[in-house]
């Protein structure tokens, strides 16, 4: 086992793995290397305990460390490895007809990936070859991972200084909610997809206004376009729905997951598409490839987390953290109704707005110093991403919401302190 001290590790993490980071997270007051974890608890190398409502972008729905998705793997690992991805699996087949059953009537195949910015990327190759048009449409200020074609799609932040934008007339950004600028991207009839977080968890999960998507979805049914559900961060039950997109009556073209299916012990993701969008797959089934992607064990894992997420028992839960959080939280908000001004929610995906150009920077300090881990959204800072899982009992809440209170009051006298001694 590793046994270095906190202090060695972030000298380490400064000379040989990323000094930016490093740096960044001590200047904002985060000074966390992470030991142990459990459940919803992440605990710092020198002891320091948070409660996880963060949950790396919802990998965590189900723990840190979950006993029977840490059972299944410890079982698979006497018979699996990653296996060979050119052949057919008896875990990969399962995975797939699991998900085929799990996911909307439009998506058929799946084809599995390491991680969520594989499938994307995946996604949108899937979606040029069944279009045979290469504009990808996205929206501004998502986020969509980091990899070749997925990084293209998403804010300039992670692709200018790789030079990585793309061709503006292949990558085109319409905001969030305007139908009629999608409608002109579209209405030119070149675009191969539209991509679209469900609700975007970087841009701090503003909510599709009413009627939004769908119509989105029936203006690229006219025009020729496939229309693809990033639920990356909104799938696997964290909207009270095992995909986020089944609220908005939507019947997507390709469907991206990852994190969560991962249960946040073997690296998994999938793109489940239609059979338009996979039919290279009867062409040519050696035209995509991926070593990692459908690992047997990965794939073995991610059975136990979509069988866990769809029991009724969690199902239950979800709705009952969702409104038992709602409800705490407004009555803080009423507290502090000049900062603390929005709830942005759909289940246990929640972002909390506050009325400072970087308020949620500011929460984001005191909650840590309270014993609470949440980010706030690195494309808007005035919001907090707030993600609590999906098995948390009223005691975590109770006590989260302790907490959050006394860091919003915190928060809000440190700016105000602030302010008064930058007019001084």
């Amino acid at each position: 086992m590793l046994n270095n001290t906190k202090q060695k590790v972030l000298e380490q993490s400064i000379a040989w793995w990323n000094p930016g980071k490093t740096r960044q997270w001590q200047q904002d007051e985060i000074d966390f290397v992470m030991g142990k974890r459990k459940g919803y608890y992440v605990y710092d190398m020198n002891g320091k305990k948070l409660m996880d409502v963060h949950l790396n972008g919802g990998t965590y729905n189900l723990g840190h460390r979950n006993p029977e998705i840490i059972a299944t793997l410890k079982e698979a690992l006497e018979q699996f490895d990653i296996g060979n991805h050119h052949f057919p699996s008896i875990a990969r087949a399962q995975l797939a007809e699991d998900l085929a059953k799990c996911t909307p009537k439009s998506v058929r195949y799946s084809i599995f990936s390491s991680g969520g910015g594989e499938a994307i990327d995946v996604a949108i190759k899937c979606a040029r070859y069944a279009t045979k048009r290469k504009k990808v449409i996205s929206i501004q200020n998502g986020y969509h991972g980091h990899t070749g074609l997925a990084v293209s799609i998403g804010n300039k932040r992670y692709s200018r200084p790789f030079l990585s934008e793309g061709d503006p007339a292949e990558f085109v950004q319409v905001p969030f909610n305007d139908v009629e600028a999608m409608r002109r991207e579209l209405a030119t009839e070149d675009a191969a997809c539209v991509v679209i977080e469900t609700i975007p968890a970087t841009y701090g999960f503003p909510l599709p206004e009413p009627g939004y998507l769908a119509t989105v979805k029936e203006m690229c049914e006219a025009y020729g376009t496939l229309y693809i559900a990033d639920e990356v961060q909104t799938g696997l039950m964290r909207t009270g729905k095992l995909w986020g997109i089944e609220h908005y009556g939507v019947q997507p073209d390709i469907l991206v997951t990852a994190k969560g299916l991962s249960g946040g012990i073997y690296p998994i993701g999938a793109t489940v598409v239609s059979e338009k969008a996979g039919g290279w797959m009867e062409e040519d089934g050696f035209a995509h490839i991926s070593t990692f992607g459908g690992s047997e064990l990965g794939c073995i894992v991610a059975m136990k987390v979509l069988e866990i997420s769809q029991r009724q028992e969690v199902v239950k839960n979800v709705e009952y953290v969702a409104r038992y959080l709602r409800s705490g939280l407004e009555t803080i908000k009423q507290k502090y109704p000049d900062f603390f001004i929005g709830i942005r929610q759909l289940g246990v995906v929640m972002g909390l707005e506050f009325n400072h150009p970087e308020g949620a920077k500011y929460v984001m300090r005191s909650l840590y110093k309270n014993g609470v881990w949440a980010i706030y959204s690195m494309l808007d800072p005035r919001v907090l991403q707030f993600k609590p899982g999906l098995l948390c009992d009223q005691a975590y809440c109770d006590d989260l919401l302790t907490r959050c209170e006394q860091s919003i009051k915190e928060a809000a006298q440190a700016i105000k302190y602030t302010f008064m001694a930058e007019r001084s």
